[in-house]
């Protein structure tokens, strides 16, 4: 496969995110939201697979984190910036949930949507064209982590869990986030590695951002028509 088909697979599975976006926003629903609804007690495995489930499933999460290790080449980095992301989406999670501290969930997902659109435009050099300076790219990252996180709260506040072994069941369910996390962070990573490896990739990664940017800007709208139109 060469270079050009390699970003046209590249661009084309961002297009399939893009469809998914326009279909539904990426709650809690079907057997799951009985199973939570319905929960008694601690359930450690499958708030595990739930929480896994989510991260892989949950596109604005994905798109955020292909912005952020698009340009990374050094595995450290790639660590520092994942766990400052950690960081910040573990903290506001707990405490969403725990803590009882809530937002409206459209607003939250469409500040999500916006990190998409950041992260993008970042990486296509728009600060620094525009602007002519360079915002802290770890500061941004950890803040919108705490947004994301949010974002999960808000998907778990719509029930009413049981107290009975809600600490453990929401520590599980984080738990399992970051397991999806991490196997989406490899795919992520194996495709990008992949890609880089093919002279097309530089030539291509303007376009690719913007699909991105473009992404997020769908996320916004879809969330931000769900709050100014709210359906009767």
């Amino acid at each position: 496969m060469n270079g050009i088909s390699v970003s046209r697979a590249a661009i084309a599975a961002l297009f399939v995110l893009l469809g998914s976006a326009a279909l539904e926003a990426h709650g809690v629903s079907g057997k799951d939201a009985v199973f939570l609804q319905g929960l008694q007690g601690q359930a450690i495995g499958p708030l595990m697979y739930l929480g896994a489930k989510h991260m892989v499933t949950g596109y604005d999460h994905l798109l955020f984190l292909v912005g952020v290790i698009f340009f990374l080449y050094r595995l450290k980095d790639v660590l520092l910036y994942v766990s400052l992301f950690t960081l910040g989406h573990s903290t506001t999670l707990l405490l969403g949930v725990l803590g009882g501290v809530h937002a409206n969930p459209f607003l939250i997902d469409a500040i999500i949507g916006f990190s998409v659109v950041y992260k993008a435009f970042e990486n296509m050099d728009g600060f620094r064209r525009f602007l002519g300076r360079q915002p802290n790219t770890r500061f941004a990252v950890l803040i919108f982590g705490f947004f994301h996180g949010f974002g999960l709260a808000t998907k778990l506040q719509e029930f009413a869990l049981s107290p009975t072994g809600l600490v453990v069941n929401i520590v599980s369910f984080n738990v399992g986030v970051e397991i999806g996390q991490l196997l989406a962070l490899t795919a992520i990573l194996i495709a990008l590695t992949y890609w880089r490896g093919h002279p097309g990739f530089l030539r291509h990664a303007f376009a690719t951002n913007a699909m991105v940017m473009a992404s997020g800007f769908l996320l916004m709208g879809y969330q931000l028509s769900g709050y100014f139109l709210p359906v009767p």
